[in-house]
Parts: structure tokens; sequence; C-alpha cells
């Protein structure tokens, strides 16, 4: 039962269905979380002993970096999917996951930056951390590129995964490297093997915040998945049904 689970979910057409009643209930949720994760925490979370008010910026630059690197483990192994499977859907979202992931690391960096401005006294510095988040910004625009460079979109497929893979090996060192080596990036404040270091009048509302970017980021790739299925399979059947039914004003 499982594995025929896992193989429908690999057809395009039956992924399309089924999630065209998820993305309204996903909207809600993740729209309504992130207002109330914003409102607590900007405006009702008390300010830092030491940072004072600058460190409100967590509340946008630790959820992008959670999505960041868990963003790139969907996007990985849904490459691994497509290469040893072969299914068409697990290609479609490591394609799809590339550019999310990316502007999820973007912001991370840059609301690290301004976040360091008043912490460090300067917007960069070749931090363990930063350094590797750095990385992790060329890996997903390497995959993007990928997917550009070649017209047999099997070939793209196979050399993204391939570059996805690989790249897996800098998660870790992202999430260790402020235990590995010196660095002025401070250690993990959410901790669930252990106490958060976190007061929790500031760590409800950014747990809050996680939840809400994490459903953001579920919203966002099954739209962009579902416009990519649409796009590689324009030529069958079933898709030229429905966008007859949609010209004849019906519901795709």
């Amino acid at each position: 039962m499982g594995w025929q689970w896992f193989h429908r979910l690999g057809s395009p057409r039956w992924f399309y269905e089924k999630t065209d009643a998820w993305i309204p209930w996903l909207a809600v949720v993740s729209f309504a979380l992130l207002a109330v994760g914003a409102i607590w925490g900007l405006a009702f979370a008390p300010a830092d002993m030491k940072q004072g008010n600058s460190y409100r910026i967590i509340y946008i630059h630790v959820p992008a970096a959670f999505l960041s690197l868990a963003g790139y483990y969907i996007m990985a192994i849904s490459g691994a999917i497509g290469l040893i499977w072969k299914m068409k859907l697990a290609d479609m979202v490591m394609k799809c996951a590339a550019p999310i992931g990316a502007v999820f690391t973007f912001i991370s960096l840059v609301t690290g930056a301004i976040w360091g401005k008043p912490t460090w006294g300067t917007w960069w510095v070749w931090d363990a951390r930063i350094t590797s988040m750095l990385v992790l910004l060329f890996l997903y625009l390497g995959v993007i590129a990928l997917q550009q460079a070649y017209q047999h979109q099997d070939t793209a497929n196979k050399a993204s995964a391939i570059l996805a893979l690989v790249g897996t090996v800098n998660i870790p060192i992202i999430y260790k490297s402020v235990d590995w080596w010196y660095t002025l990036h401070q250690p993990a404040t959410i901790k669930f093997t252990s106490e958060s270091t976190i007061h929790p009048s500031m760590l409800y509302p950014l747990l809050t915040m996680v939840i809400g970017f994490y459903c953001f980021y579920a919203l966002v790739l099954l739209i962009s998945t579902r416009t990519e299925v649409l796009e590689r399979e324009k030529k069958t059947r079933w898709v030229n049904e429905l966008a007859a039914a949609k010209a004849a004003g019906g519901k795709v």
C-alpha cells in the first residue's frame, strides 16, 4: 500500500488534481501564522537586554535560514528520487525548489548582514556560518543554471540532481560551523535536544513565524510545481481537457 501511494504521488496528474484543494487552506494558514507571528514578535515581544530592538530581525532571519536548509534537502531528495526511480514529478519539484530556496537563502544573508551591522559593527565578515551559507546560495544558483544550460530536459535533470546531492555535504557544515570553528555567529537559540536559550516571550512568536514560513514555503512550492506540471504535460490529453474546461468557464 505504501509503495502504491508513493508511485501514485509520482504521477503529475494525480499530484495536480489532489493538491488543488490544498492551496486555499495552505494560503489561509500560512498568511494567518505570518501575520500573527510578525505582530506578536515586532509589537509585543520585549526588547532584548543587550541588543535592544535590533534583535527583532530574527523573526525574518531565523525562519528564512531554516527554510534555506530544509529546502535544500527537499531539492536534493527530489533529485535523488528522479535519478533512482525516474519519476517526472520529482524532477519538477527539484527544479521548482531551487529558485525558492535561493530566495530564502538570499533573504537569510541580507537580514543577517542587517543584524550584523549593529551587533558586530560591520555588514559582512568571512565567518564560517555566513561563508557556508553563501556557498549554499551558489549551489542553488548552480542548480538553476544547469536547468537552463541544457536543451534536453532529462540531461538537465540528471546534472542538477548530481550537483544537488554533492552539495548536501555543505548542510552539516552550516549546522555545525559555530561548534567546529571560532565564529562571531551566535550558537543556535532554538534547541530540540536541550533547553532553548531564548526567553519564551520571544520564543513563541519566533516559533509561530517558523511554522508560518514552512507553510508559506509549501504553498509556493505547490503552486510552482503545479505550473511546471502544466508546462511539461501540456501535450497530454488531461491537460488539454483542463484547458478546454477553463475556456468553457469551468474550474481548473
